[in-house]
Parts: structure tokens; sequence; C-alpha cells
């Protein structure tokens, strides 16, 4: 069996690409959780320093909120860095680097639930699960475009919201509702 390929936080390897996100879990029991899309890393330094002019902060929420998705991101993220025969991560307090494509798929579901009501949750948690990482990406990819920043709750960022946490979907056929939903939603925008 071929050894684990080595990896920092979620699947973030450094020598591999320099583009990831990068969590911050502050220690404070109130603080936010703040992402940041980052496309540099320090391989001398334990604590990454945040270069505003160029690491762009995309979302930011409660510790609250995080608690509700965490274990979920956590369980989707190791099983498929199994898959790829990479050692799996771990949320710890501080900075928790993700590798670039889970980490927009981390998005997507941050994005989904930062300004909604927390009882919501469990309904945008199964809608995320039921999208395949393509469609999470796509959706990153499209949101990201026009709504990316940390304070853009507009636009595609909003139908998001709505797509994955107001709309309570049946088992079968649920990304094609979920595709309506988002599109009837961005339409009304």
């Amino acid at each position: 069996m071929a050894e684990k390929k080595s990896a920092l936080g979620f699947g973030f390897i450094p020598e591999e690409t320099n583009h990831h996100f990068l969590v911050f879990i502050p220690k404070t029991k109130d603080g936010n959780i703040t992402i940041y899309e980052r496309f540099d890393w320090h391989n001398n330094s334990d604590v990454q320093k945040i270069d505003e002019s160029r690491d762009r902060a995309k979302a930011q929420i409660s510790k609250h909120k995080w608690k509700l998705i965490e274990e979920t991101l956590k369980l989707e993220f190791n099983n498929r860095l199994k898959q790829h025969n990479t050692i799996v991560g771990r949320w710890k307090l501080g900075q928790v680097p993700v590798e670039r494509l889970l980490g927009k798929e981390m998005l997507l579901l941050v994005w989904a639930i930062e300004d909604s009501d927390p009882s919501v949750i469990p309904i945008a948690i199964r809608n995320w699960l039921g999208l395949t990482p393509e469609e999470r990406w796509w959706l990153f990819t499209m949101t990201n475009a026009s709504t990316g920043g940390l304070y853009d709750k507009k636009g595609w960022r909003k139908a998001i919201r709505y797509a994955l946490s107001e709309n309570p979907i049946e088992e079968k056929n649920k990304q094609a509702s979920l595709f309506e939903t988002l599109f009837e939603n961005k339409l009304k925008d």
C-alpha cells in the first residue's frame, strides 16, 4: 500500500500549489470564524500573516453557526481525502488551511448560512450534501465572480442562501429542484 500523502489542514499541500483557503478560528468563545482565499504560503512560519492587499476575506460567520457545520465539513472532506490517499484533517483553534477545491465547497455552504436563521442550517447541509463536488465548484465560481467578497451579500450570494437553506427538497430529483430554485431566485433579484 502506498504511503499516505502528507497535507496541512484539509488536503492542502504547499509543494503542489500555493492557492488555498485559510480558516481562522479564534480562541475567544464569541469570536467570528473568518475565511480567506490566499495565493501565497509562507513555509517558514507556523502562523500565516494575512496580507489584506493580496489575501481576500470571503466570509465571516459566528462560532455558533460554524459549530453547526464543522462536523459535516470534516466528514465530507476526510472521506474525499481518504479516497485520494491523503492524511485527513481536523478543525483546531487558530489557522486551518483548506485545499482550494474543498475550500470552494466549504465557502458555498458558509455563504448559504451566513445570514440565515440557525434553525435552517440542517436543511442547507442536506441540500449541500445533495450536490456533487462539481456542482458545488460551479456554484462557487458563479457566485464568486459577482459577489465573492466579504460584504457582497446580494445577487448570487442571496440566491445561494435561498436555494440551499430555504428550499426543503424531496430526496428524489434533489439537484434538479435545487438548480431550478436557484435560478428562479436569481431572476427575482
